[in-house]
């Protein structure tokens, strides 16, 4: 069933924080991104990051689509997935349009969906008291 996992996380990387590698500051970049190591500041990406099995971040990410094998303390924001591994682990909110927490996976937080897909909600037919019962039409939201 996990079979992908490994399938997940080999994914094309254009910037790798290696083991054995501690580094802090913040991340803005056009590239996906790839932790194996210990990192400590805010990362914004219009790639992908995939946070390894060894992998620490006490960050604030910002990317397409998120892969957690390692440890986030931070919240994750996504324009697209969210995929917490069974050996992931994410310490803060989460904000995605899809949320995959594997068996063993954590998520100690909140969990915010976003689906900008969705209809917006239809108008809906009010009466107004004011002129006699006539119904009215008001945006829902």
């Amino acid at each position: 069933m996990f079979k992908d996992h490994k399938k997940l996380i080999s994914r094309v990387t254009d910037t790798l924080i290696g083991t054995g590698t501690e580094m802090s500051g913040n991340l803005k970049t056009q590239a996906g991104v790839r932790i194996e190591g210990a990192f400590q500041g805010d990362i914004d990406s219009k790639g992908d990051i995939v946070i390894g099995e060894g992998g620490v971040a006490k960050s604030n990410i910002v990317a397409g689509d998120v892969i957690i094998a390692g440890k986030v303390y931070g919240d994750v924001h996504t324009r697209g997935k969210l995929i917490i591994t069974s050996t992931g682990q994410l310490h803060g909110s989460s904000y995605a349009s899809v949320l995959n927490i594997h068996e063993g996976g954590i998520l100690n937080g909140t969990s915010n969906m976003d689906h900008r897909k969705e209809a917006k909600p239809l108008g809906v037919a009010v009466e107004s008291p004011s002129n006699g019962g006539d119904k009215k039409s008001k945006q829902a939201g």
